[in-house]
């Protein structure tokens, strides 16, 4: 179980980054492009870096009269910060924009400086920024170079002081103290001071000069814009599910198995082939690819087939709002019933806004409207389409039977279609039809259709994918669920689902209809009789 959970997971996942990649892609070009043009909008700035180490000398603290330090790893932190407080302070800036002139100002000198240590060790690295690689190298060399040259002034400045306080010494010394062991310590002391002094030793020196960079040290493009791409790659995957999370549309066709609870009886594909737009522009008959058609072949073999122990002839389509596909889907299902021989009405009862005048292209004329109001009678009313032969297939002939609307629609089609003459209808189609398919307006919309659900064989809903929205399809689940009503299970529509491949043969493609209409045509006239079981 856990598992099967999993996998779910998994599958929804990926479903979610397949919807929506445009998006994913759009956020990481976005991001990207912007980390990128906005790198490539920024000045580049250059830096140099010259080092310095400190050595400092026991031998001469010991000399100067100052305490050795021990070299545990808190000293050497302790004297780290306190070499790079020094190699900061002063007027060194000052000395070196005095040098460098030429607009180089100590604010500026300043500025592009910085100072760190490396590790736990004596050596302080000084680093220039600026907008030229050759200033960026004068400016940390001449630091440097200055700073060393500071340090061994103040040293020399030092240890002159120290022997001028160990001479005084002496000189207070007396006669007698002159022969003793202190004298000879303090003599000891002063020649080591005066080595000091000629020697001019600095407890500093420079470690390594700075050269002219040959590339900028920022903006980093390259770098920017792949942290561009991750960046946007994250906000997009962010998008992708907070939008998926507050998207209420139905996902995949197994939520309508969910939702309705319910046996999937097929999946239709997305096709233009599929489509009324294409048909009305073109006018002329929708030939089906081979998927499509045996979409509906699969879905009419197994209503065929749903129940062995019943008759199942008059089979109500609906859907919880417009736009579903009920009607293309009954017209083709219809369609795909009737190339198999058997005696099958269309009928129409979406008597507010009907369509398969239109869709159908059949001759205006009395419709359902007419035969209810009893204007007109049940033969009167039925247009056949003559439905083409398939390459390779049938020998032709056979014909489907339309009953649609009608030219002139009712004021009251809630009244009619409950009315016992809707009743007398329904008797009629089913003794003359094997396989009526009826179009109903959508349910959650208007309540015409609702006196019909317990009057049909079966209801079959429609669930168009990532169009139908959870909240319909669940009001509708719930109103169905409360009444006793023949459910045989949901169609989705609008699937990106692989469809049969190579099974599904280019015959089974040539699905269409056509214009040819006779203005009447009962059923006892079709040109097909072909017997076979009820669906």
């Amino acid at each position: 179980m856990q598992q099967g959970s999993e996998a779910h997971g998994l599958k929804q996942a990926l479903g979610v980054l397949r919807h929506r990649m445009p998006l994913i892609v759009l956020c990481v070009v976005v991001v990207a492009g912007a980390a990128y043009g906005f790198s490539r909008q920024q000045t580049k700035s250059y830096t140099a870096s010259a080092s310095l180490i400190f050595n400092e000398n026991p031998l001469s603290e010991q000399i100067a009269g100052l305490p050795g330090s021990s070299a545990n790893s808190t000293t050497l932190m302790a004297e780290e910060a306190s070499n790079i407080e020094r190699v900061k302070g002063g007027s060194v800036a000052a000395q070196t924009a005095s040098i460098l002139g030429r607009g180089v100002t100590e604010a500026k000198v300043i500025e592009s400086l910085t100072v760190g240590g490396q590790g736990e060790s004596d050596v302080v690295v000084v680093s220039a920024t600026t907008t030229s690689p050759v200033l960026a190298a004068k400016i940390a060399n001449t630091y440097v170079k200055l700073f060393v040259k500071k340090q061994q002034s103040a040293n020399l400045q030092y240890y002159k002081s120290a022997l001028a306080i160990v001479n005084r010494q002496l000189a207070e010394l007396s006669s007698r103290q002159r022969t003793g062991s202190g004298s000879v310590e303090l003599e000891d002391r002063a020649q080591k001071l005066r080595f000091l002094v000629d020697l001019k030793e600095a407890n500093v020196q420079v470690a390594a000069e700075a050269t002219a960079p040959t590339s900028p040290s920022s903006p980093k493009t390259s770098r920017n814009t792949g942290l561009g791409v991750v960046l946007g790659l994250l906000i997009g995957l962010a998008l992708a599910f907070t939008l998926e999370r507050l998207d209420r549309r139905v996902k995949e066709p197994e939520d309508l198995e969910l939702i309705y609870q319910l046996p999937l009886l097929g999946t239709v594909p997305q096709s233009a082939a599929l489509s009324r737009y294409a048909r009305q522009k073109t006018r002329k008959p929708a030939v089906l690819p081979p998927a499509e058609a045996e979409a509906f072949s699969l879905i009419r073999a197994r209503l065929r087939f749903f129940n062995v122990d019943r008759d199942i002839c008059t089979i109500m389509i609906a859907s919880p709002e417009s736009g579903d596909g009920k009607t293309m889907i009954a017209c083709r299902l219809a369609e795909a019933a009737a190339r198999l021989g058997t005696q099958v009405l269309l009928l129409e009862l979406d008597l507010r806004r009907p369509t398969f005048a239109q869709q159908l292209d059949i001759e205006p004329g009395p419709g359902v409207a007419d035969v209810l109001a009893g204007g007109a009678s049940l033969e009167e009313a039925i247009q056949s389409i003559h439905l083409p032969a398939m390459p390779g297939g049938e020998s032709g002939g056979r014909a489907l039977d339309v009953l649609a609307a009608g030219a002139v629609l009712p004021p009251n089609p809630a009244e009619l279609i409950e009315s016992r003459a809707m009743d007398a209808l329904l008797e009629q189609a089913k003794a003359r039809y094997e396989f009526v398919v009826i179009d109903t307006p959508p349910l959650t919309v208007v309540s015409d259709a609702f006196s019909l659900l317990t009057k049909v064989d079966g209801v079959v809903i429609v669930g168009w994918v990532r169009r139908t929205r959870r909240d319909a399809a669940s009001r509708l689940h719930q109103v169905l669920a409360s009444s006793d009503v023949p459910l045989l299970g949901v169609i989705a529509n609008g699937s990106k689902v692989d469809g049969p491949g190579a099974y599904a043969s280019p015959e089974d493609g040539a699905s269409s209809f056509t214009t040819s209409v006779n203005s009447a045509s009962p059923s006892g006239k079709l040109a097909t009789t072909g017997q076979g079981l009820k669906p």
